[in-house]
């Protein structure tokens, strides 16, 4: 990703996200720079589709993290 991307997608979600849900994104960056990329990645794009009209909230952050990460778990069970 060049430069002007990386500040693009900073920018974007500066505007998308409050101040406390723009920070947790940064910690979740911090402990999980993969996954916070591909967040940061699907939430830009929802917003220049114009699905998300308004500001994304901390509880509302929580939420769709909450989400994602209940999609990844998983059981194995032993027969």
């Amino acid at each position: 990703m060049s430069d002007d991307e990386a500040a693009l997608k900073k920018n974007i979600l500066s505007r998308m996200l409050s101040k406390e849900a723009y920070e947790r994104l940064s910690r979740v960056r911090a402990v999980k720079p993969e996954f916070a990329a591909q967040l940061e990645t699907y939430m830009v794009s929802l917003f220049q589709s114009g699905q998300i009209k308004t500001e994304i909230s901390d509880e509302q952050l929580k939420q769709i993290l909450d989400k994602i990460t209940q999609k990844k778990q998983f059981n194995i069970r032993r027969a």
